[in-house]
Formats: structure tokens, sequence, C-alpha cells
């Protein structure tokens, strides 16, 4: 591949050699930022737990000690009183010497939390009376006034540090209903985790501790817990106690018996700390733990205050039930997470698999041939073709070399190169044949050595690889020197000073190499008479190279008087060993050796190469000049597409035109001094002659192409791309039956069900309904004003989805056997262009996927509408995969993809395999379904870009793949294979499989 034609050379062999460390420290980030969510997911489930029983504690826990003595009662409300002085008194750690102060209740003010989270006014603590609740969480008897009063008549001290429930309770009486642990309010957390950092510093900051109860299970007297007013560094206090110091932040889910409070334990109970889930994975556990419990707890408050932050947080916790997914790994919650680019995608699992653990994944019996390609390479290569003795002519497109005999039609294929090939020769034995290919990278990124093949042309085995490592870029042009029977090979690379290098075809040595020139150079080629002399032409120049004792010299062709054109496009020996070359100006140039003008140049001049004659030949430029037996010469044209043949004295004897769809002549080979393959600039190889005229024997697209579908029930497929042609193809006859010229670009395309009509998706939002055998339009309409992506009828063919790049999915009613269609409503839920989409087996449901790697389902019978909750969709049967992401596909993808790495993906039709194209140049063909990551598959090279696009044809028989800019159409043949369909491979797998089997790839 070179600059132009391949997506993958703009990667540096920097950048390259650095992707691995960065996929490393990319998947380590991924990895500990969803160890963080897990473990603040677990810590929102406890808030909100808290937040939960935060109404119901506090009542239960007065009735209970109402029940059993009112003066019970009379103390929790002198507690409570104490709380809500905390908001116009702070205590701060070094006024903990302070005497005891006792404050009137009357100026005692208390802050109201309700049930919402939200903190009301102070209000005062006199006596009102209290209503009854019968409420079974809230339940209260009457207030009687004599312990209302005497409640009054009790000051709360400001230095009582802990009081014991059991002081009371009558001697004697144990304690039934339920017991209480009072927690930390969680909006509060946070204050004291920036008290504790504050402390640490040396800084004192003043703080204020609040508390909040949770009912649990019933009150026991030997397990009650004491409740604590304030947190003491040596973490015990008594009543007795007078000093004070900071408060010691603890855990919201340690046992609550190591704080003191205004209710101190009846006895101490063993404390036994929580161990968050996941911890041990913390470089610092109590650190860690300590940061995520102050998230969760500012997160809890926040959720307190709304609503629908709340549902969103319960979401969170839905899915956080089951620990936390890896990538590639089980979760117990029927789910599995892929990660593309650092987002998470989950899929969900369906029912008939029991356990996904279990699944072997196995390439797939089924193997790929390549059978057939499409194509030729004639846009921007010269001397691209040549023909052997075996009635084959051999050319190249793509990373292939195609040896292709006109009269049997068959094709065999030279497939040893690793990147698109540039140029060929044939040797003078006309069975060697020399290719040489562009620079390209490997599937890790790094670049690949441009080289050259010798091969021999009867077996395709390689004789010798040439160069590996010497040149840069690519190959340009090769030659194979004739005077010594094809001892040399002279190769000019695509370096910027297009370096000149002879080797020994024998040994593969390097025998003289030179800087030739920084213009652009189109063709090399040794005198027939002689190995020591070459001549290379190019933009604005044609210099005579000698080799001598392993050193170049090099003389320039003089114009003269002659205008000078600006390329010299190629050239040829004549029978009296002139060169003739043909120029951007339409002329034959004959070149031959003067001798030196001593008057003009003084004694020190040497013979110099000059135009002997001009002979003009055709309007616009010479592409390419062949020699026929007996002395005459064939021109092709460029702007004027003619083939001119002409006398050994350059008298033109006869002419034909070439039809214009087919572009410009590239090249002429001879077949047999009549007949004629022509190669034209718009990827044609024509076969005939000068009377009888020209037909197309090789067609291809000349630009980018995306579209492709096959027909239902017949061999035929149809192709579209940049080069706004639509094509179909017969696979049989390996022909196109026709082909149409658009206004636009054309990027999708799909048969209707019937088979009659097809429909072709363009690049301004316009999409057409083509007839099949009359090629007429029969329906045509514009959705929005982007390019479409992806057409797809329903299985019956009642409906149409028109994906386009404004994200949103069209839907059409479809009658008249696809020949009429009416709007029947839109997808609207995407937030990127529409990249795939598939339908339902029995036509009410689409699948679809999105730029920005969503996957959406809608109801289509029901209105279009989007189905929020996708697991319900993990069973439901697909006529066609085509969608990248999805659960049954999901192994396709490699690790440290970056979510444009595929391009296209096909589900045969008998559910076995999966084919996948993606950015690589690579063809994979996986077992189907394949729902685990790395999977194996088998990998097929031959396209020199990236794939755009796969596709099965209706019986399976065949795969055909689609390459970007080369260009290229590879038709495979698939073999092999059994008759396990993809229901019973899922279902024994799931059932039977012990363990999975280490990926194996071929």
């Amino acid at each position: 591949m070179n600059s132009s034609t391949n997506s993958l050379d703009d990667v540096s062999a920097d950048s390259s050699a650095e992707f691995p460390d960065r996929a490393s420290m990319m998947e380590v980030r991924l990895q500990a930022q969803e160890d963080e969510i897990t473990l603040l997911k677990s810590s929102l489930a406890d808030a909100l737990r808290r937040i939960r029983l935060h109404d119901q504690l506090l009542p239960l826990l007065k009735q209970q000690l109402i029940a059993v003595n009112p003066a019970a009662a009379r103390v929790l409300n002198q507690v409570c009183c104490s709380d809500g002085c905390t908001s116009s008194r702070k205590l701060s750690s070094s006024s903990a010497v302070d005497g005891i102060r006792q404050t009137p209740p009357s100026q005692v003010s208390d802050i109201v939390t309700n049930a919402n989270g939200h903190i009301g006014s102070p209000v005062s603590t006199e006596p009102r009376p209290r209503p009854v609740t019968l409420d079974r969480s809230t339940q209260t008897d009457p207030i009687l006034p004599g312990q209302q009063a005497a409640q009054d008549r009790v000051p709360l001290p400001r230095r009582v540090q802990s009081l014991h429930l059991e002081d009371a309770l009558l001697p004697g009486q144990p304690v039934e209903g339920t017991r209480a642990k009072l927690h930390r309010v969680p909006g509060m957390e946070e204050e004291d985790e920036e008290q504790e950092e504050d402390e640490e510093a040396g800084g004192e900051q003043e703080k204020e501790l609040s508390w909040t109860s949770s009912v649990e299970e019933p009150i026991q007297p030997t397990t009650i817990r004491g409740l604590q007013r304030e947190d003491f560094q040596d973490g015990s206090c008594s009543p007795e106690e007078s000093g004070s110091a900071s408060p010691s932040v603890r855990s919201p889910d340690q046992n609550l018996s190591s704080r003191c409070g205004p209710l101190a334990p009846i006895q101490e109970v063993e404390k036994t700390p929580l161990v968050r889930r996941n911890s041990e994975k913390l470089g610092n556990p109590d650190r860690q733990r300590k940061r995520l419990d102050k998230k969760a707890a500012s997160s809890a408050n926040l959720l307190t205050r709304s609503p629908s932050l709340e549902n969103r947080a319960k979401e969170l916790i839905a899915s956080a039930g089951s620990p936390g997914s890896r990538r590639g790994t089980y979760s117990q919650g029927q789910s599995i997470k892929m990660f593309i680019r650092g987002r998470p995608i989950t899929m969900y699992i369906p029912s008939n698999i029991q356990n996904y653990e279990d699944l072997k994944m196995e390439p797939p019996s089924e193997r790929l041939e390549l059978d057939w390609v499409y194509g030729y390479r004639g846009r921007d290569c010269r001397a691209n073709m040549y023909f052997l003795p075996t009635g084959e002519a051999v050319y190249f497109i793509a990373c292939v070399i195609v040896l292709y005999h006109i009269n049997n039609r068959t094709q065999r294929h030279y497939r040893k190169h690793t990147d698109c090939v540039r140029c060929l020769t044939l040797h003078p034995d006309k069975v060697r044949v020399a290719s040489g290919q562009t620079a390209g990278v490997d599937k890790d990124g790094k670049p690949l050595q441009p080289c050259v093949h010798i091969w021999d042309s009867t077996t395709l085995v390689t004789l010798q690889q040439i160069g590996l490592g010497t040149f840069q870029r690519g190959v340009g042009s090769v030659a194979f020197s004739f005077a010594d029977s094809g001892v040399f090979l002279c190769v000019i690379d695509d370096s910027n000073e297009h370096m000149l290098s002879v080797w020994d075809c024998n040994k593969g040595t390097k025998h003289a190499e030179v800087k030739s020139t920084n213009e652009a150079v189109f063709a090399v080629e040794f005198n027939p008479s002689d190995s020591t002399n070459i001549i290379t032409c190019g933009k604005s120049h044609v210099y005579f190279w000698t080799l001598s004792a392993g050193q170049f010299t090099k003389k320039q062709g003089i114009f003269g008087k002659y205008k000078k054109p600006k390329f010299i496009q190629c050239f040829v020996f004549s029978l009296t060993g002139d060169v003739l070359t043909g120029d951007s100006e339409g002329n034959i140039l004959t070149w031959g050796k003067s001798a030196a003008d001593i008057k003009t140049l003084g004694k020190g001049a040497k013979e110099t190469f000059q135009i002997m004659r001009q002979t003009r030949a055709h309007e616009g430029s010479v592409f390419t000049l062949c020699n026929l037996q007996g002395g005459a010469l064939l021109s092709g044209g460029g702007k004027d597409r003619k083939i001119i043949r002409w006398s050994a004295d350059l008298a033109p004897e006869r002419e034909c035109e070439i039809p214009e769809k087919f572009g410009a002549v590239r090249t002429i080979a001879d077949v047999d001094g009549e007949e004629l393959l022509v190669g034209t600039t718009r990827n044609a190889i024509l076969r005939g002659t000068f009377s009888d005229g020209f037909v197309a024997i090789v067609q291809g697209h000349v630009d980018e192409m995306w579209g492709l579908a096959t027909h239902p029930s017949q061999n035929i497929f149809i192709t579209c791309g940049h080069d706004r042609q639509v094509c179909l193809w017969n696979t049989e006859e390996h022909t196109v039956d026709w082909s149409i010229s658009l206004e636009e670009y054309g990027l999708c395309a799909d048969f209707c069900p019937n088979g009659s009509v097809v429909s072709v998706g363009l690049s301004t939002g316009r999409w057409m309904v083509l007839d099949l055998l009359t090629r007429e339009v029969v329906s045509e309409s514009t959705d929005g004003n982007e390019q479409l992506s992806v057409m797809r009828y329903s299985p019956d063919g009642s409906f149409l989805a028109v994906g386009s790049h404004d994200n949103f999915i069209y839907i059409y009613n479809v009658t008249e056997s696809g020949r009429r269609y009416t709007r029947f409503g839109k997808c609207n839920g995407h937030s990127s262009f529409i990249t795939h989409l598939d339908w339902s087996k029995d036509g009410k449901y689409i699948m679809s996927n999105s730029g920005d790697y969503e996957i959406l389902y809608w109801d289509i019978a029901g209105g279009c509408k989007l189905l929020r909750n996708r697991f319900e969709s993990k069973d439901r049967e697909w006529a066609s995969y085509t969608c990248v992401l999805g659960f049954h596909v999901m192994g396709v993808w490699l690790e440290g993809s970056d979510g444009t790495d595929i391009n296209a993906l096909c589900r045969s039709h008998s559910e076995r395999m999966v084919a996948v194209a993606d950015d690589f140049c690579k063809v994979h063909l996986f077992q189907y379904p394949c729902p685990k990551l790395k999977a194996p598959s088998h990998k097929y090279e031959g396209h020199g870009s990236h794939v755009t696009n796969v596709c099965f044809t209706h019986s399976d028989s065949h795969l055909l793949s689609m390459g970007g800019k080369d260009t290229c159409i590879l038709q495979w043949k698939v073999v092999g294979g059994g008759a396990v369909n993809s229901r019973e491979r899922l279902a024994s797998a799931s059932s039977t499989s012990t363990s999975s089997p280490e990926p194996a790839t071929s």
C-alpha cells in the first residue's frame, strides 16, 4: 500500500512501536477505574440502605423506651435536644477543658431533618402535644403531662459524655423490641474526613457530629450497644471523663460499639470491622476505603435531595449487586462487559447459555480459499500487464498477482506479497516474473519493509527475495537485463532520491547503487544489446546510465531546439538501437547518440544523447509504447483514448479508439501480433483487434468501495462506491452483468427479499430503488442531508430500514413487490451516526449500532419505539447479523480495539460462521456464535487496504470481501464444515464443556 491507497500508512514507526506500551498502560488504568467504580457502588448501596432506615429507627427506639420505662423517653429527648444545639454551638477540640455548662431547655433549638434529607429551621423544644400514630413503624403512645414536665425539669449537661440505657430501666426488667444502632448522617461523614486530614496536618478545625439511627433486629439487654455523642482518640470514654479529644473517623460499616455517646453501652461487645469488597486490590486499603466512603456519604447526601438521582443510584446498585465484571469475564448478573476505548458495553447472556465460562471457542471447521479476484490496478501504475506463452495475462491488484487465462477464463494467484504490488516485469525466458511491493505495516503497527520477489509463473514458487531492508517506501520500477539472458535486475525505489540499484538475480546480492533523481521516475530498462547501459525516464528527464566496475555514470538527454515536455511517460528500444520515448505533449521522440561538439564545447566535450526526430502521435499524453514483431510499434493515447499502429519508420498504419467508459490506454500487451490486450486507466482489461474492436474481460471499480449486497436467491451481487458506479456482478461467470453511473457516491445497498429490485443509499441522504432487469429507477426518496450508511429490508420485505449519519433510522412500508415506499416512522434515540442494523426474524424489531458504540433495540411494529430494557432482547433471534457489537459476536474484537478496527461483519445463512472485515487488510472467519473475547479465527490476506465489507452468497458457498482504496473484490470459496448449527453448538458447549482451550489462529 502506498500513501495514496493505504489508510494505515499514516502510522509512523515511532508511534507504532509505542502502541503496545500505551495499550498496556490504558489497560491498567481501566482496571483501576473499574475497581474504584465497584467500590463506589458498594458504598452507595450502604449509604442508601441507611437512608431508607433513617425515618424508621428513631420513632421505633422512642416507642421501645417509652413502652419499657417513661424515664427512658425523657433521657432520649434530652439527648436529641443536646444534638440539636450543635448547630448554634460548635464544640472545638481546643475548648475541651472548659467547665460544664448547662443550657436551659427553652434555649435549645433542634435542626429538623425531614424524610427527604432537607434541613429545616430551628424549632423550640418547649412542650407541645405529640400526636398518637398507629403506623407500625412510627407508632407512639400519648405522652403524659407528668412525663413532659419531668423532661423539662432535667437539663442536659454540656459535658455529659455517655448515659447507660440500663439506667433508664427498672431493675431486672429486660428490654424487648428492636435493637438500635446509631450511625452518622451520611452528609456529615465528609466533614469528619476533612477534620481528620486537617488534624494530621497540624491544624485545628471546629466540626460538629450528627447521628441518626437504623433498625436491624430486636433489642436484647446483652447486646444493646452504646450511642456516642463524640469519638475520642483512645476509643473509649465515660461519664466522669471531662477531657476532650479530636473525633476519630470511623467507617460507616464498622460496629458502633467503639463509639461513645449520650447513651453508653450496657456492656462491651466484640468489634468486628467490615472488609469492603475488592479492597484487597487497592494499594492502600485503609486510605482508599476512607476516600470511597467519603464519596459515598457525599453522594448519599445528594441522593436524599434529588429523587431523580436516587432513581439513578438505585439502577447503579442493581447493577452492582454482583462482583464487578472484568474485561471478557462472566458477571453473575447474567451479563458481561467489554470495553472499547474505555467505554463499557454491557452484553446480556441469552437464557440458553447456562455456563458461560465453560463455552469453548474454536476456529470454524470451514475455511476459505481464494476463488476469484475482480479488478485490475491501472489507474496509477504503468507497465503492469504482460502476456505469457501459457495463454495467461499476468497483472496485479492489491496484494495479489493474477494469472488469468484469457481463453479458459480461469485464474491462478501469486499471494506471497505482504502489501500492495506496484510494479511487474517479465524475464527474457517468459517464465520468471519479478514484482515489487510497497512498504506496509503488520498487525502490531510495525512497518514492513518493501522488497522484490522473483518467482516462477508456472509453479508459483518464489525463487528469490531481493532487497529486503534496502528499499524505502516501496519499489516503483523493475527491469530484467536482456543481453545476458536476465542475469541482472534493475530496481528503482520510491525514496526521495529514487535509488537506482542493480542486483544479481541468482545470488540476490546488490551489484551497484546510485541516487538517480529527486523527480518522479516512471520507467527503467536495460539496453537489449548491452547490459551495462540503463535508461530511466520521468518528470522532465531522460537519463542514460553506464555501469562500469560497480560505478554508475549518468548522461542527460538534451532536448535542444525541441520543447521540453513536463513528463516522459514511457520508452522502448527500436530494432536499430534508438530510444523512442512517449511524452505528455503527445509526441514520440527518437533519441540517438551524437558525436562530441568540439567546436562549441571544446576539446573536453563528450558524446551526447539528443533528439533525432519528433513524431506527432496523440492528443494528450502518450501513455504506453509496445514493440511488435518485425519492428512495428503500438502507441496508446491518454486524452484521445486511441491505439495506433506504426511502421518501423514511424508511419501510422492503423488506429482505433476504445470506449470512453473504460478510460485512457494505460498499457498494451501483444497476444499474437494481431490480437491485443489493453489495460486502461479505469481498471479494465480489454481484449480485441483493430478490425473487431475491443471488449472488456476484466473490470473493476476505480475508487473506494463500501456498498455490498448479495442476491437472496441468485449467484449475483451488487457493489457501489466513491466512483459513482453501481455494478451487478455474476459470481459464476465472474463478469459484470451491468453497470450504471450515479450523480453521487453510493455507500450502501440491499436486495429486496423477492429479488426483483435493489435499493442503494447515497452520500447526500438520497436513496433509490433499481429494477434488476431494466436498470430503471422505480422509486427514490431523501432522508436528511447526510450520508446513508445502511439499507436493510425486513425478512418478509414489508419494511425497509434506512440508517443515516444524522443519527436516525427511517422506516418505510414496502408494497407492490418493492416498487412503492411510504414513510412508516423514524427511530430516534442514537447519539451518533448509524453504522449497522439488523431485523429480527419476525420482522418486528431492529437491533442497531452507532458510531459511539451503542447497541439499541427498537420495536418497529409498536411504532418505532426504543426498547429501554435491553435485557428483554437477549433471546431474540435475528434474521441477519451484521452488527459489529453484540453478545454473539463479541469475540471478534481484539484486545485494545478502538472501535473502528472492524468495519463490517456478516453471519452465514446457516448461522455457523461469521466473517469479519477489519482495518488491517485482513478477512477473518470465526465460529458463530463467538461470545468470548480472544476467540480464535482463520485469517486471510489479499487486500491492500482496509476491508470495507463482507457478505456471504445466498447458499453460503462463497464469501465476498471488498477493499477500500485497493478497489479490489475478492471472492472466497467456503470449503469444509459439518452440519451443526449455532443453536446446537451453543447448547452442547454450554452443557458439556468443562474448560476453555487456548485460542489458536491459523
